[in-house]
């Protein structure tokens, strides 16, 4: 008996993540929930380096900003509640002084630039077709920052608006980096201050665009662009608000851990799996916590961790706990 629906999953079977790829996470925070996943198993990755972005017009600023190689000034940073910040990043960037926040920035853009252009692979999980536009620039922001709603005007991005981003995105990619995969995916996170229908409005607009541009697109750039299903395999294969957080919106550790498992299953090569499973076991390892600390058989325990850690260290360059 068959009691709920399997997505079916694809990938490139030619260009996995081993622990020699460097892939760049970019968007809503579900692509920090896989991020963790990645550093958790010593993997080489870079996430969201001007912090959550939810829409594809986001990521494209980000994107286009970092190959121009784009140095923010003074100009493009406010003061709002004791704090500076900036409109194309999310607020954890943000800062009580100007320098500090114009130097992270810089630096940022510089991180970017240098990840597009090495990674292996570039994961790009899209939250939110629904924008804000800053009604004295005209321009459509990252974050608010919780500055008054009445100065933003609430837009929906089209699905042509959306495949036109996605178009460019990946196009300033190609320019630096021909040999990269990409893979989009939209986040199982329900925008639900939008509303209930807006959101699923929302979301049908990220996936009809993304199908849009991986159907038409991806073979003039000659870029292996992917998607990989992780709001489907929320909404279909754990159709279940015990899959859910408490605030009902986000998913939980547990749905966090089954997608990520589906993931292993089409980008992660075998033979990292197996690398995976020593890092697993030093990680738990050095999170024990002895009865005795200066007893002979702990020390004797941190002898072995430690020749663990060195050895594959060593293997793995890489690698470092």
């Amino acid at each position: 008996m068959k009691l709920y629906s399997k997505i079916p999953l694809f990938s490139n079977s030619n260009n996995l993540i081993d622990y020699n790829s460097k892939t760049l996470l970019i968007g809503s925070c579900f692509s920090e929930n896989i991020g963790s996943k990645l550093d958790y198993f010593k993997f080489q990755n870079v996430q969201n380096p001007f912090g959550i972005l939810f829409h594809p017009k986001a990521i494209e600023a980000l994107i286009c900003n970092a190959i121009e190689g784009k140095r923010y000034t003074e100009n493009d940073i406010f003061k709002h509640n004791e704090q500076w910040h900036c409109f194309n990043a999310h607020s954890k960037l943000s800062d009580t002084s100007k320098r500090d926040l114009l130097e992270v920035l810089n630096a940022q853009v510089e991180v970017t630039q240098k990840q597009i252009q090495e990674s292996s692979h570039i994961i790009i999980t899209l939250g939110t077709s629904w924008v804000y536009r800053f009604l004295e620039s005209n321009q459509i922001v990252a974050n608010c920052h919780k500055v008054p709603q009445k100065q933003f005007k609430k837009e929906l991005l089209t699905i042509e608006e959306i495949y036109q981003s996605l178009d460019k995105i990946v196009s300033l990619i190609a320019s630096v980096n021909k040999a990269v995969v990409v893979i989009f995916t939209v986040s199982p996170v329900r925008h639900l201050k939008d509303g209930f229908v807006e959101n699923t409005q929302s979301k049908s607009h990220l996936i009809s665009a993304i199908h849009q541009f991986l159907h038409q697109k991806s073979s003039i750039t000659n870029l292996n662009s992917f998607y990989f299903p992780s709001y489907e395999i929320m909404m279909d294969e754990l159709r279940d608000y015990r899959f859910y957080a408490e605030d009902m919106i986000h998913p939980n550790q547990t749905a966090i851990n089954y997608i990520w498992e589906k993931f292993l299953e089409v980008w992660v090569h075998n033979d990292a799996k197996k690398v995976m499973s020593e890092v697993d076991h030093i990680q738990k390892a050095m999170g024990h916590k002895p009865f005795n600390p200066n007893s002979e058989a702990h020390k004797k325990f941190l002898q072995n961790l430690e020749q663990k850690k060195n050895n594959l260290s060593k293997w793995l360059p890489n690698i470092s706990f």
